[in-house]
């Protein structure tokens, strides 16, 4: 009798230790290195981002955070690395727009850009995308670019660093919004389109801020330009889009973190809040504001909700521009 006594409270012990581990995992989260997803090469604005934040986030984490860049697909290898990752929030990806465009331009996503992945945080917004062109571009300004090209339809040409991609994005909301007719020409990465640009096989881009800066200090190219809701104080003689020629005109990408579904609740407000602590430093967003950033935070709905919304307004743009090519 009292060997099964015994036994007894053995089994009510074994079988308590689950949960027990269970709980010490959780309040002891993390507990080991987590992995950072960047699905581009390393270099790029969520490389910056990353390796701006991730030394700083590992010692407010209490462990090593690791840069995995699984480039490829447009983003879509190294996100889908993330999806099917285990959900136990030691698996962080770092994307950007693209996470919203890439449903519109491949329909055969092996993941689902939102039922797959649980938003951490808006991370920042880009401070606008600049329009720049080539020098000698016979037009002065974007509204006399733009009234050019609705008179000569298909006469200007944009280049962008891949089909489907936000700087094609940002060209072809430009387009509709003005009601003109301009030529995509992608390339297999952004340097190659300005490459392009500055020897005058091209007429324009959309490009990131500090990608195209130096060419436009340089007289190679001339900004007309910037996407953004207000000027940028790197070129504040550049008017806003708004300003120059297509009132209410606004695109500026975003970069944001996220786990894949099903991560703990507690796993991801631990996450959240110590990124968005971060963003507050002012070493962080002055860092930020160097590269073209913006640095933001937000709550894991708010950031669900940029995502949401930017799909259907993708979706709707592809109704009228053909992402296929």
């Amino acid at each position: 009798m009292k060997l099964l006594k015994i036994l007894g409270v053995l089994a009510l012990c074994v079988g308590a230790w689950p949960s027990v581990a269970q709980t010490n995992t959780s309040r002891d989260y993390p507990n080991h290195p987590i992995k950072m997803v960047i699905p581009y090469a390393a270099g790029g604005p969520m490389d910056f981002i990353g390796r701006t934040l991730g030394p700083r986030l590992a010692q407010s984490l209490g462990q090593p955070l690791v840069i995995d860049n699984r480039a490829g697909a447009g983003g879509a290898i190294g996100t889908d690395v993330v999806a099917k990752s285990a959900p136990d929030g030691y698996t962080l990806l770092n994307t950007s727009s693209s996470h919203a465009s890439l449903p519109v331009v491949s329909a055969s996503l092996p993941y689902d850009p939102i039922k797959d992945f649980t938003p951490i945080t808006l991370v920042a917004n880009s401070v606008g995308f600049v329009v720049a062109a080539r020098p000698d571009l016979p037009v002065k300004n974007l509204k006399e670019l733009l009234a050019d090209a609705k008179a000569n339809p298909g006469k200007y040409t944009f280049g962008s660093g891949g089909v489907g991609n936000v700087m094609h994005f940002a060209g072809e909301f430009l387009s509709t919004s003005a009601d003109v007719k301009m030529t995509h020409v992608p390339f297999k990465g952004v340097s190659q389109s300005l490459n392009d640009l500055v020897a005058g096989r091209i007429d324009f881009v959309i490009g990131a801020p500090t990608a195209v800066l130096p060419l436009v200090k340089a007289g190679k190219l001339k900004a007309l330009a910037i996407t953004a809701r207000k000027r940028w104080s790197e070129l504040p003689d550049v008017p806003t889009i708004d300003e120059a020629a297509v009132k209410g005109f606004v695109y500026t990408p975003w970069y944001g973190f996220w786990f894949p579904a099903g991560v703990p609740a507690e796993h991801v407000t631990r996450m959240r809040n110590e990124v968005n602590k971060l963003l507050e430093d002012p070493d962080i967003k002055r860092a930020f504001a160097e590269q073209g950033f913006a640095t933001v935070g937000s709550s894991s709905v708010e950031f669900s909700k940029v995502i949401v919304d930017e799909i259907a307004m993708n979706k709707k743009l592809a109704t009228r521009v053909d992402f296929t090519q």
